[in-house]
């Protein structure tokens, strides 16, 4: 009798939550890691059509980092990053454009099988992601891309129609070429264009963290201007880079709140939007 008293304790308290974020958008960047655990892919897809059935918007935005650096490596290309950024090449750009294909398809059939309904979107060939090639601190890196608009009728047109939008990040230059763009960056822009309440970045750690050989040293909230600060410190580094200031970025163009979470922690999304406590680190304006 006391677990079921329980069970109806997590409703209750999530019940001003759902109240409160009913009919928003919150747009979810899924990391390409997270594919290669069934077991935590299927509690987040679980999280996001639960979302779905109660009036909430979920949209989603993956990557597949792991496996596009697996499939260059058998076709002897060598990954090639800075400050997290993929160097793209032609070769590694036709392995990104066929692995993140593959991937949304995957993701589509996955949540089919859980009882969600879905779309499957490309932002090349939807023409959602214009983009044209980016220059990182004055580097050349190849068909990597720079968002400069994103399209939001076909992601629009597919909530109305109750179905969970699933992304690609890969975009269409004016030059008609496929670009290569950051999953955490493309998340953000999307974000930012369908004006989200929020954005929950997935990741395969804790959150941010003050010692990333320590979790206990997790951050659980944070303003943006600090967030930018860890970056300038060198605290916050590496693959993490991107994802920090895709967060901040969203905050700068609108989107209420932001979230970086760990999804191998058991309905990770439900306990960061429906709980009071929350898990990992927020960072607000």
């Amino acid at each position: 009798m006391q677990d079921i008293i329980k069970k109806a304790d997590v409703l209750i308290e999530a019940l001003p939550y759902i109240r409160k974020f009913r009919g928003k958008t919150i747009v979810i960047k899924a990391g390409g890691s997270m594919m290669e655990n069934k077991e935590v892919i299927s509690g987040i897809f679980q999280d996001i059509i639960f979302m779905s059935l109660v009036g909430i918007k979920p949209v989603i935005i993956h990557g597949g980092g792991p496996r596009i650096t697996g499939k260059m490596k058998e076709a002897g290309i060598v990954a090639k990053f800075v400050d997290g950024f993929r160097v793209t090449d032609a070769k590694t750009m036709k392995i990104v454009d066929e692995t993140l294909e593959a991937t949304n398809k995957e993701i589509a059939k996955h949540i089919e099988e859980l009882g969600g309904k879905v779309k499957t979107l490309s932002g090349k060939k939807d023409k959602i992601i214009k983009a044209v090639a980016l220059r990182h601190k004055g580097k050349d890196m190849g068909f990597l891309g720079k968002i400069v608009s994103v399209n939001t009728k076909p992601i629009k047109d597919a909530l109305k129609d109750g179905a969970i939008p699933v992304i690609t990040p890969v975009a269409v230059g004016e030059d008609g070429k496929a670009y290569n763009i950051n999953a955490d960056l493309a998340a953000c822009d999307i974000a930012a264009a369908l004006k989200a309440e929020k954005f929950v970045l997935i990741t395969d750690t804790n959150g941010i963290l003050r010692d990333e050989s320590d979790e206990n040293t997790l951050i659980t909230t944070l303003k943006k201007k600090e967030a930018e600060e860890l970056i300038e410190r060198g605290i916050i580094r590496g693959g993490m880079i991107p994802k920090v200031k895709a967060v901040v970025d969203a905050l700068k163009k609108g989107v209420n709140k932001t979230h970086i979470i760990d999804g191998r922690l058991s309905h990770a999304i439900l306990l960061e939007i429906f709980t009071d406590k929350g898990i990992g680190t927020e960072i607000v304006k």
